[in-house]
C-alpha cells in the first residue's frame, strides 16, 4: 500500500510555510523569542533575568542580549547535573527525564543537553518533518511512504550510574525512537527494541536480518556508520549495490557529518534514475536547517522551530552578536542558540557561512575549535571536506576517514598540514592526489592560498596512508567507539594530539 499520497498534502504545505520566511524572517524570529521567554518565566533562570519583564516588551531582544551572558556547556554544568537528578523548572518549565550525551567540552567530559518535551516535538520532531516535506515538495513523483524507513540510531548507553531508571541519557537518536509515535513503527526498520540495542555486536547483524529483505524506500542517519551497515546488507545478499537488495529506495536523509567525501560511495551504490540525498543540520541541541532545493548546497534554516538565533561574527568575536536581520551575505558566524532545550544563549561551537538573507541559508564551515590557523591559513572544515572529496573524484579514489594536523618548521623544511587517511580505495599516484588536494585547497580559501605562494610559508600537504581500522581503535581509546552514534573522528587541529595517537595506533596495526 502505497499512502505517500495521503501524506502528501499535510507535508507539501508545512513546506510552504518556509515561503513566508523571505519577507518575515526577523519578526518569526522575534515571536520564537518571546514565547521562550514567556513559557520560561518561572523557571530559575526566568527569575534569574526577569524573563517576564521581558516576555511583555515588544522587541525585549537588545535588552535580552545585555541581561543573559553567552553561555558553553560548561557553564550550566551543574544545572543540567541537577535537572539529571529529577529537579524541575531549572532551565526549562517542569521535570526533564531524556538527556543527549555527547563529547566535546572545553574540560573533555561529556555533556548532556536536556530534550524537553518541547524540544522534542516543537524543534527535533518538526525539523525531521521539515526535511520530509521539502523532499516530497521537490518530488511530487515520490513514493516514499510504500515501504519502510531505515534509521540508523545509538542506544541510552551512557557514563552516568543514574538511579532513577525513568531518566535516559544517551545518543539522541535513541530518545527520538524511543519516544516516537507508535503509529510510526508501522513505517520505519527495525523494531524499537532491536534499535536501541547497546551492542553493536549485536545490534548489526540484528538490523542487517531485519532489512535484508524489508522494501526500504528511505533511510536515515549519520553517512560514515550508515555505509557499514550498507556494506553488510550487500555482502548478505552477495551484490554490488544496495539498491540491488533495496530496489524501490529513494532518499537518502544524511546529517551529523559533512557528505562530500562519501557522495561518489554513495552513488556508486546506488540507482541513480531513483536515489536522491537530504542534507539536515540537526544535532543534540536543535534541529536547524534543511536541504531544500534539490541540488547540494546551501541548507535553509528552520525559523519557526522554538529556536532564536545569534550569530557572533568570527572575523570580530568582540562584536555585538546579531540575530538573522543583521547578517551580511558571505560572511561566516560563530552560532548562538537560544531553545526549548533550555539553553539560553548557548555557544554551540558550530560557525556557518551565510549564502543568502531572504531566507537564510547557511553552509555549515566547521567547529570553532575544528580548523587549522598553525600557520595564518585558517582552513576550515568544509574547505577540507570539499578539497578531499574534488581531488578523490579526480583520481578515482575513496576515503574512509581522515584528520588532519599541523607539522611545523624544523631545520630546512618549511611547516606542513599532514593528512591521515584511510582509504576504501587509495589512489594510484598519492603524490599526484596531493598536488590536486593542494590545489583545491588554494582555490577554496584565500588564506591558505596566500600561504602556499610560491611556497614561501607553507609546504604542500603531506599524505599519510594508514591502515585501515586505525581509527576505530583510535576511538576505543578515548571511549567513542560508538556506531551509530554522533561520535565523530577529529578532522582538523592546532596540534599533533590526536595525530600522534593515530600514527603510534597506525604502526602497531602494520605490526600485528
Amino acid at each position: 500500500m502505497n499512502l505517500t499520497p495521503i501524506a502528501r498534502p499535510a507535508l507539501v504545505a508545512l513546506a510552504r510555510r518556509s515561503d513566508n520566511w523571505t519577507e518575515n524572517g526577523p519578526e518569526i524570529q522575534l515571536l520564537q523569542l518571546r514565547s521562550l521567554l514567556r513559557r520560561a518565566a518561572h523557571t530559575e533562570m526566568g527569575r534569574l533575568y526577569g524573563f517576564s519583564d521581558l516576555a511583555r516588551m515588544r522587541d525585549p531582544r537588545a535588552e535580552f542580549a545585555r541581561r543573559v551572558p553567552l553561555r558553553s556547556f560548561e557553564d550550566i554544568r551543574r544545572d543540567v547535573m541537577r535537572m539529571i537528578a529529577g529537579q524541575q523548572d531549572i532551565l526549562w518549565p517542569g521535570v526533564c527525564r531524556h538527556f543527549a550525551q555527547s563529547s566535546g567540552t572545553s574540560g573533555g567530559k561529556s555533556k548532556y543537553i536536556p530534550i524537553t518535551d518541547d524540544s522534542l516535538h516543537r524543534c527535533h520532531y518538526r525539523g525531521a518533518a521539515y526535511s520530509v516535506a521539502h523532499y516530497l515538495r521537490i518530488n511530487p513523483r515520490s513514493r516514499m511512504f510504500s515501504g519502510k524507513g531505515l534509521i540508523l540510531g545509538g542506544s541510552f548507553a551512557n557514563e552516568l550510574n543514574l538511579p532513577n531508571p525513568d531518566v535516559k541519557v544517551g545518543d539522541l537518536s535513541a530518545t527520538l525512537i524511543d519516544r516516537i509515535n507508535p503509529a510510526a513503527n508501522m513505517f520505519r526498520i527495525p523494531d524499537r527494541k532491536t534499535a536501541l540495542l547497546p551492542d553493536w555486536r549485536q545490534k548489526l547483524p540484528a538490523i542487517v536480518k531485519a532489512s535484508v529483505n524489508a522494501n526500504v524506500t528511505n533511510i536515515s542517519g549519520v553517512p560514515s556508520w550508515f555505509l557499514t551497515l550498507l556494506r553488510n546488507v550487500m555482502a548478505e545478499k552477495g551484490v554490488e549495490t544496495i539498491s540491488e537488495v533495496w530496489p524501490n529506495l529513494e532518499v537518502f536523509f544524511h546529517g551529523g557529518i559533512s557528505f562530500e567525501p562519501y557522495r561518489e560511495i554513495y552513488r556508486a551504490i546506488t540507482d541513480p534514475a531513483k536515489m536522491h540525498f537530504m542534507e539536515t543540520y540537526n544535532a543534540s541541541e536543535g534541529f536547524f536547517a534543511v536541504q531544500d532545493r534539490p541540488e547540494p548546497g546551501p541548507l535553509l534554516l528552520l525559523l519557526d522551530n522554538d529556536i532564536y538565533y545569534e550569530f557572533i561574527d568570527v572575523e570580530d568575536p568582540e562584536a555585538t552578536p546579531v540575530g538573522i536581520e543583521g547578517l551580511d551575505i558571505g560572511k561566516v558566524y560563530e552560532m548562538v542558540i537560544t531553545s526549548s532545550c533550555g539553553l539560553w544563549r548557548y555557544r554551540i561551537g558550530d560557525t556557518v557561512r551565510i549564502e543568502s538573507l531572504a531566507p537564510v541559508r547557511i553552509r555549515i564551515a566547521g567547529r570553532t575549535s575544528s580548523f587549522i590557523n598553525a600557520f595564518g591559513e585558517e582552513l576550515m572544515q568544509d574547505n577540507a571536506d570539499r578539497g578531499i572529496a574534488e581531488a578523490c573524484q579526480e583520481h578515482d579514489a575513496e576515503v574512509e576517514n581522515y584528520t588532519v594536523a599541523p607539522v611545523f618548521a624544523s631545520g630546512k623544511r618549511r611547516g606542513r598540514h599532514q593528512w591521515l587517511v584511510e582509504w576504501i580505495r587509495e589512489p594510484k599516484d598519492p603524490e599526484a592526489f596531493a598536488m590536486s588536494l593542494d590545489k583545491s585547497l588554494r582555490r577554496l580559501n584565500s588564506d591558505y592560498d596566500a600561504k602556499r605562494n610560491n611556497t614561501i610559508f607553507l609546504d604542500p600537504p603531506e599524505i599519510v596512508t594508514i591502515p585501515r581500522g586505525t581509527f576505530d581503535r583510535w576511538l576505543a581509546t578515548v571511549g567513542n567507539r560508538k556506531l551509530g552514534g554522533q561520535k565523530k573522528i577529529p578532522r582538523l587541529a592546532n596540534d599533533r594530539h590526536v595525530a600522534d595517537a593515530v600514527l603510534a595506533l597506525a604502526s602497531e596495526v602494520k605490526s600485528d
